[in-house]
């Protein structure tokens, strides 16, 4: 990698997120959700238009600007002002919030705009409703799914089940599913022992750092949906590093994150899911637990989402206590100390493409899995730039969509193909889909490197 492809250093003592992480609040002192606030502050320089990865392919898309501030205001205007429809052509990528000059929360405006569409807009009988709703719950479909998984590998990638489902349901046959994992990561867990059998573990790997076999060291995981039904290596690679460095992981109750269902409107949906979320970890957070992710838009909803939109007891504390789990690390332990004098050969022994998803670009990540890989010894890594995957969670599964989401990843497919490695990095799931979707590479998550890297 040349110096000029080299990312900005991170001091691990200092993080750009952590305890001190505030969610925007654009209703200070209210209880009914204005958003006029916010609206106030956008002063139209249609930075967020200019950012923003679907008004880049989408003509009829008017842009950030005018589905958050200006609908408000006009909302604000005119009683019976409703909801533009072209609210649900928002990918929720976020990116427009990364990107605003002063500060307006976008994305919370577009979160709560799509939820009053679809609650009071939308048709309930409709094919896109019903369509929306079964693909933000991916959750309900895995874990049936996840009782047979090789009869649904089969059926959920037969021929003519992908067409019958484009046909009737509008989401796309241009995608293979994913496969689901013949055991779960949760099944895993509990055959390894779950809460007791770490705790052993990471008394024993305490002793070996030569830490006090009764350090307070202690974690929540929040595995997700896919770590838990599809890619399962993601999440035994994060408790066997975490354990590696002496912490003790729980895996409590937890549903969705929700991310899916804002991103759809579904919000009283992912009230329900949040509920139980910030229920278990608040209990956790109490006991000393700060709460981990491995998906970088889980850790999103939990920390930035979730206070944006529910008032549910314990939800500041949860987002104060969230983080990303090599962040975590980072913040925590030498973890360039520790990669300093490891190599690694075998499977990883590879060079990698890296994207960084935009849900870690808003949480201030997207530098750190090259920062800390780019010395590593048996391994190369390469950024591949700046641009979105363009699948945006459920947004490339629309039959509608599928092609806009093409066109919106095709700059990161080029730069993959033009990196030195053929296998791909990112934390996000769903952009892996994207990345092996369009150039047909292996795609790995940075836990799994660490892991190969540091644990014996």
């Amino acid at each position: 990698m040349s110096d000029a492809e080299s990312p900005t250093d991170f001091d691990p003592t200092a993080p750009n997120t952590g305890e001190d992480f505030e969610p925007v609040d654009v209703f200070p002192d209210s209880t009914d959700f204005d958003l006029r606030p916010g609206a106030d502050s956008c002063y139209k320089c249609s930075t967020c238009d200019t950012n923003c990865p679907v008004a880049e392919v989408d003509d009829d898309f008017p842009g950030p600007k005018f589905q958050g501030p200006e609908q408000w205001r006009l909302k604000q205007n005119d009683d019976e002002h409703t909801i533009d429809d072209s609210v649900m052509s928002c990918s929720n990528c976020m990116r427009c919030d990364n990107a605003c000059p002063s500060g307006v929360p976008l994305s919370q405006m577009h979160n709560t705009a799509r939820g009053e569409y679809v609650s009071e807009q939308m048709s309930k009988t409709s094919v896109e409703y019903w369509r929306n709703r079964i693909l933000s719950n991916y959750r309900t479909s895995a874990w049936l799914a996840s009782k047979v998984p090789r009869l649904a590998n089969f059926a959920m990638n037969f021929g003519p089940a992908r067409w019958a489902l484009e046909k009737t349901m509008g989401v796309t046959s241009e995608r293979e599913f994913p496969e689901f994992a013949q055991e779960t990561f949760r099944e895993w867990w509990q055959k390894e022992g779950a809460a007791a059998g770490s705790r052993e573990r990471a008394r024993e790997h305490r002793r070996r750092r030569g830490e006090s076999a009764d350090a307070d060291k202690k974690v929540a995981y929040f595995h997700g949906c896919y770590s838990n039904y599809n890619t399962t290596e993601v999440g035994k690679a994060m408790v066997r590093v975490f354990e590696h460095f002496g912490y003790e992981v729980v895996v409590p109750e937890q549903k969705c994150s929700g991310t899916p269902m804002f991103a759809n409107g579904m919000l009283s949906d992912a009230r329900r899911h949040a509920e139980v979320n910030v229920s278990s970890m608040s209990d956790l957070v109490d006991q000393g637990y700060d709460a981990i992710a491995s998906c970088t838009s889980c850790s999103m909803a939990l920390r930035q989402e979730y206070p944006e939109l529910f008032d549910i007891d314990g939800i500041d504390e949860v987002a104060a206590h969230t983080f990303e789990s090599l962040e975590y690390l980072r913040i925590h332990e030498d973890l360039r100390g520790e990669l300093d004098a490891a190599e690694v050969d075998g499977d990883l022994a590879k060079e990698f493409a890296y994207h960084a998803p935009c849900h870690a670009r808003n949480q201030g990540l997207e530098h750190q899995s090259v920062e800390l890989f780019r010395d590593l010894e048996g391994v190369g890594i390469e950024d591949v730039g700046e641009s979105c995957s363009g699948i945006s969670g459920t947004y490339g599964w629309k039959e509608e969509k599928y092609e806009k989401s093409m066109e919106i990843g095709e700059e990161m497919f080029e730069h993959m193909e033009d990196a030195d490695g053929d296998t791909g990095m990112t934390e996000c799931p769903t952009c892996a889909m994207q990345m092996e979707h369009g150039t047909g590479y292996d795609i790995r998550h940075p836990l799994e490197l660490l892991e190969a890297a540091i644990v014996d």
